[in-house]
């Protein structure tokens, strides 16, 4: 890069930082691309999920929240992303063209920076204890510093909602095609370098009192000891935008990685939740009887605090930088 912007070890560190995110079934969907005074975001396409995803909303939130962990890493390095979400109409896939400013880091950008190794999608099943309104608050609060509402689900709402999680697990996985991409995706071999690990996913029941669980292949983590499934007292948050266009998923996705974050710093366990966004009926019921037909919902996140005595969670694999970031001398 030209001076005064960030060197090369910086680019591969931020980069780096930005593949920590999470991403459908761990398929880390993106490529990155340095420019002589930018960095570039694209989608994958190659890597897409087709029956588990068929509209590539899953894919775009992936990218948005390797794009917003990208933001945290250059902010805790010293930079300020200057971000141009979309820039060129002629190329979809084209996601994000970020420039940079020099600039101190805050003592939350730090924060937010040292949460990004600790978090880790939590799929076990979350003691009774219900999550402190404040916090919800400050979850909220996150997802609307990036242009997404979040609404924490209760009472006659969330109840619809555990019903269109349950619809569309039953729709899901009376598709063969579906199940294949799940075999093929999750219970992946200790070294792969994507998918969804066996380490990381439960043994035993996928339902936890009326929330379904998406079924993976044969997981080999324990459950907590001395916690029954139905005492599980997880907040369920929807994420929804003012429209449901390829913008609209890109922010989506920011405003999950700023949630998830913003969670893990908190000392919540967390765990998207997009499988009711998946079916276009089971989106069209949340939108209509959760939201009240007026957002679109992006993406139910569910957090809450580990069961007692839980073990800490392996970290998932993740793909070398160099398969994922082009040198502009390559270009």
């Amino acid at each position: 890069m030209d001076r005064g912007q960030p060197d090369e070890k910086t680019l591969q560190a931020a980069v780096a930082i930005a593949c920590r995110a999470p991403s459908v079934h761990n398929s880390q969907p993106w490529r990155w691309e340095v420019g002589r005074h930018s960095l570039h975001l694209y989608a994958d396409r190659g890597r897409g999920l087709p029956a588990v995803d068929p509209l590539g909303a899953d894919l775009v939130i992936s990218c948005g929240a390797a794009l917003h962990h990208l933001r945290v890493g250059l902010a805790a390095l010293g930079w300020r992303a200057v971000v141009h979400r979309l820039p060129n109409p002629d190329e979809p896939d084209h996601l994000a063209a970020i420039e940079f400013a020099p600039a101190d880091p805050a003592a939350s950008h730090i924060a937010l920076a040292a949460a990004i190794p600790r978090r880790r999608t939590d799929r076990r099943a979350f003691s009774s204890w219900a999550v402190p309104e404040g916090i919800i608050g400050q979850l909220v609060s996150r997802a609307l510093a990036e242009g997404v509402e979040a609404q924490e689900v209760t009472g006659r709402a969330r109840d619809e909602l555990l019903i269109a999680i349950a619809k569309a697990a039953a729709v899901q996985e009376a598709d063969p095609e579906y199940r294949a991409e799940i075999r093929e995706w999750t219970g992946v071999y200790p070294g792969a370098s994507a998918g969804v690990p066996a380490a990381s996913i439960p043994m035993g029941p996928t339902q936890y009192g009326n929330l379904q669980m998406r079924k993976f292949a044969p997981g080999e983590l324990t459950q907590t000891d001395r916690l029954e499934p139905s005492e599980d007292a997880g907040s369920l948050l929807v994420l929804s935008t003012s429209s449901d266009d390829q913008l609209s998923r890109l922010r989506a996705g920011e405003a999950t990685s700023a949630v998830l974050l913003e969670a893990t710093s908190a000392g919540l366990a967390s765990c998207p939740l997009s499988q009711p966004l998946e079916v276009v009926e089971t989106r069209d019921l949340i939108r209509d009887q959760v939201l009240g037909g007026s957002t679109c919902p992006q993406l139910v996140v569910r957090v809450g605090w580990a069961g007692f005595n839980a073990d800490p969670l392996p970290p998932t694999p993740r793909r070398p930088v160099i398969d994922v970031l082009t040198p502009q001398e390559r270009l």
